[in-house]
């Protein structure tokens, strides 16, 4: 009798450990898919954050409240790859001449100053309109890049008739003449005779290089011959 009680009251702790455990277990269970579901909220919630941070600095960009961002290295050899060494040297010393500031960007007042040395005078909202063409960060003023931009349309055909820019390039021809293609119909023509492959682009560098090499000579040479007379009239 006191074994058969004894057995009842061990089956009977045992069932409730056992009830214990699950009712525990089941427990840490929904405090597990609880804190996962926090954490999925918490993700989303960023996610939205994130994505409504882009389009709001989109919109801010689209209506002219924000700059885009640009990587700060601008190599224009290799993006404006359609031009050659010569002519982008030729197009940074116009830029350059034009950059009173010494900022290295040309704004309103000096887009009017160039417009009006060209033969072309603008009137203010011309020139505003003619930097809105190519001014992709906003600022109201050209970089060195965004001046590039003008004659990469102009080549291309993007420009319209009337546009100021298209006035620009025109009358900012470089010389034509140093490219091989003297007599072409016209600036752009030109620049199609003359697009710069790899090769060309190489060889140019490389010319570069002789010329400086050659003129190095010249200089050793020189000092060479001023030395020997130095000696002849020192003996």
């Amino acid at each position: 009798m006191a074994s058969d009680e004894l057995a009842q009251k061990l089956q009977r702790r045992l069932q409730l450990e056992e009830s214990g455990a699950a009712a525990a277990k089941g427990e840490v269970a929904a405090e597990g898919e609880a804190a996962a579901e926090a954490e999925r909220d918490c993700l989303t919630a960023r996610a939205d954050a994130e994505l409504s941070a882009k389009l709001c600095r989109r919109q801010d960009i689209n209506e002219g409240a924000a700059q885009p961002r640009r990587a700060a290295v601008f190599n224009p050899y290799t993006e404006f790859k359609e031009f050659s060494r010569r002519q982008i040297k030729d197009m940074e010393r116009m830029f350059r001449l034009y950059d009173s500031g010494r900022d290295g960007y040309i704004d309103l007042m000096e887009l009017k100053l160039m417009m009006e040395k060209l033969g072309a005078p603008q009137t203010h909202l011309g020139l505003k309109n003619m930097i809105k063409e190519v001014d992709e960060d906003f600022d109201g003023k050209l970089s060195f890049r965004e001046f590039l931009l003008i004659f990469h349309k102009a080549a291309a055909g993007e420009l319209e008739e009337d546009s100021g820019l298209l006035t620009l390039a025109k009358l900012s021809e470089i010389d034509v003449s140093i490219e091989g293609v003297k007599g072409a119909k016209n600036f752009f023509e030109a620049k199609v005779q003359a697009l710069s492959s790899a090769s060309k682009f190489e060889a140019e560098i490389k010319a570069e290089q002789d010329e400086r090499k050659r003129e190095e000579e010249e200089r050793k040479h020189r000092r060479a011959a001023f030395r020997e007379l130095k000696s002849a009239f020192t003996q």
